[in-house]
């Protein structure tokens, strides 16, 4: 039988390029240091090892024409967490990889257990834990009160044993937790180095695309907050989850950066209890304070993530500042925004915030990059250094231009529905993002703007 290509270690150089056999501190071609990362080279295949490279991928067959190819929407099924499958656009896809990272104790684990645990029969699941005992997984289930019969469950970290298994397992989704603690025999360096996280990945990646399998993979951050290891792994996987938390919070966040199957930049909230990882089926509510009365400073906004509207509080504190350069603080929002905003506000709304410190906050640890906070904000500000609260009734977004315009922004009738159902009952919003009147809801004012002053007017 003809063999199959041999592999052989080298050391390449990030900065050059050059290879080495050996590692050593200094690059020997451009003499930089610590910039030799191990990797893995085969040689060139034989005939009969490129016949069976062939069509690798389940359903591959050689080169077609565009127009043949089938474009039936993909069979997807539920995870049995609804907002889960809210992230994932709708459920798993057969072959799907999804990389989920966070900080450690945000409820990584957690979730993928309990959706382990829920998938239906059809749907086996195979859990593979790299940093507990069985026994640990164990405790962990039962106080989450969880129990799978089906659930299969393996404390390795060869990649080459954990394919074996499954294999032989075929299961419907296969959690790897974590990748970083994984090895391959075909390296020599330690778990979590750049180049085992990667070889690793591309055989779980490659058996999950032969096989169908749904693979998960958890993927540890650095103290910035992104994934560790080479940024190749999120170009690998088809989908990308970051869980988000503020400190001491008990809301979890669940943001798609990447969904090759969905929308990117969807929101899944959950609350973390001692029985697990629960849904927020309304989260608008667990971020609107309520006030018993109206305060200065305090805003309600309509965002949207992903295809949900969500209604969000902006809170802002203006005070005069001993400071020679006064602080401009935005926590939820881009500070560069809020002090252009700021400019805006004094050259087309003739008041000034020179000598005081400004803080901006969104409430609930929720992040909007969208400009549809810029309306909110700036009437924040405003009625914050005014003393001036706004009324409970007021909901409001839009876009603030440098011209001191007032733009539309996407979804605008979508999102005053959302303020109906809230219970709001006027509603301060760009000119152009005006409905219809046969599309307005009966229950809400809506008041259209197109410069700066004129919001200003309508509220103050």
């Amino acid at each position: 039988m003809a063999k199959a290509a041999k592999t052989r270690t080298v050391y390449v150089c990030t900065a050059c390029g050059g290879e080495t056999p050996k590692w050593a501190g200094q690059c020997p071609d451009c003499g930089a240091w610590n910039t030799l990362e191990e990797q893995v080279q085969a040689s060139a295949p034989t005939p009969a090892a490129r016949g069976r490279s062939r069509g690798q991928y389940a359903g591959d067959q050689g080169v077609r024409a565009l127009a043949d190819v089938p474009t039936d929407e993909e069979t997807r099924f539920s995870t049995g967490i609804g907002e889960l499958d809210r992230v994932l656009g709708g459920g798993l896809v057969q072959g799907g990889v999804i990389l989920v990272g966070g900080d450690p104790g945000i409820g990584k684990s957690t979730l993928l257990l309990e959706t382990a645990a829920r998938l239906p029969a059809s749907h086996s699941a195979f859990y593979v834990t790299g940093e507990e005992s069985l026994r640990q997984v164990g405790l962990r289930a039962s106080r989450l009160n969880v129990s799978a019969e089906g659930l299969r469950l393996l404390a390795e970290t060869s990649v080459e044993a954990i394919l074996d298994a499954a294999a032989a397992e075929r299961p419907g989704v296969m959690v790897i937790d974590s990748i970083q603690t994984l090895h391959t025999e075909a390296l020599g360096s330690a778990p979590g180095s750049v180049a085992q996280v990667r070889e690793c990945s591309a055989q779980l990646v490659r058996f999950a695309k032969q096989t169908g399998t749904v693979l998960f993979l958890v993927g540890h951050v650095t103290k910035d907050g992104q994934l560790a290891g080479p940024r190749v792994l999120e170009h690998m996987v088809d989908t990308v989850l970051y869980f988000e938390s503020d400190s001491g919070s008990r809301y979890r966040l669940l943001r798609a950066v990447k969904n090759r199957f969905g929308a990117a930049n969807e929101l899944g909230v959950f609350a973390m209890l001692d029985t697990g990882l629960h849904e927020v089926k309304n989260p608008s509510a667990i971020f609107l304070s309520r006030h018993e009365e109206a305060v200065p400073g305090s805003i309600v906004m309509v965002t949207r993530e992903g295809t949900r509207p969500l209604l969000v509080e902006v809170q802002a504190l203006v005070s005069e500042s001993p400071l020679s350069n006064p602080r401009r603080v935005a926590l939820g929002l881009d500070g560069n925004r809020l002090a252009m905003l700021l400019a805006v506000l004094h050259r087309h709304g003739g008041v000034s915030t020179f000598g005081e410190d400004v803080f901006l906050n969104v409430v609930g640890g929720v992040r909007v990059t969208e400009t549809a906070s810029d309306l909110p904000g700036l009437m924040a500000v405003l009625s914050s250094l005014r003393d001036r609260p706004v009324p409970q009734e007021w909901v409001m977004f839009g876009e603030v231009g440098l011209a001191g315009e007032i733009r539309p922004v996407p979804n605008g009738p979508e999102r005053l529905t959302e303020a109906a159902k809230h219970g709001f009952h006027r509603a301060l919003v760009p000119a152009k993002n005006l409905p219809p009147k046969g599309q307005r809801p009966s229950e809400l004012e809506i008041v259209p703007v197109t410069r700066l002053d004129q919001a200003m007017d309508a509220l103050f």
